[in-house]
């Protein structure tokens, strides 16, 4: 199962709305089919932590492994976030960065590899990635 970064901080803060849900997640993934992230994830998690050189080492003391993000997955972001620019310019006039959102590198991941992508942000995923069966609360 890979881990979108919301779920990690929600396991880390036991006063968040969905830690509970988040540690749950993370204990059943590491037991049964195992825990992943990305260098994308690591990235994002690295950005809001106060000790970004100890983040994963302390990832990986909750049993979860970081992995590289496969070649193969680019063409799926690249795809799915094409698809995002050109509705949210339809639908809101705005136009995006021309770089793929660190979502879309996820989803792809998560897609190209055939996991589970756990995530409290799933409309995203949903509409983007509709082959990737997500976890969310």
């Amino acid at each position: 199962m890979l881990l979108d970064t919301n779920v990690l901080i929600y396991a880390s803060d036991v006063s968040a709305v969905y830690s509970r849900w988040a540690r749950n997640t993370i204990s059943d993934a590491v037991a049964g089919e195992g825990a992943v992230i990305n260098a994308v994830i690591l990235a994002e998690l690295c950005v809001g932590d106060a000790e970004p050189s100890t983040v994963a080492d302390r990832v990986r003391r909750w049993g979860v492994e970081a992995l590289d993000i496969p070649v193969a997955a680019a063409e799926i972001s690249a795809r799915a976030y094409l698809s995002y620019r050109r509705r949210r310019r339809r639908d809101s006039g705005k136009d995006s960065p021309s770089m793929p959102l660190p979502d879309f590198f996820i989803g792809a991941h998560a897609e190209i590899m055939g996991w589970t992508l756990a995530t409290a942000d799933a409309d995203r995923y949903r509409t983007y990635f509709p082959k990737v069966k997500l976890r969310n609360p």
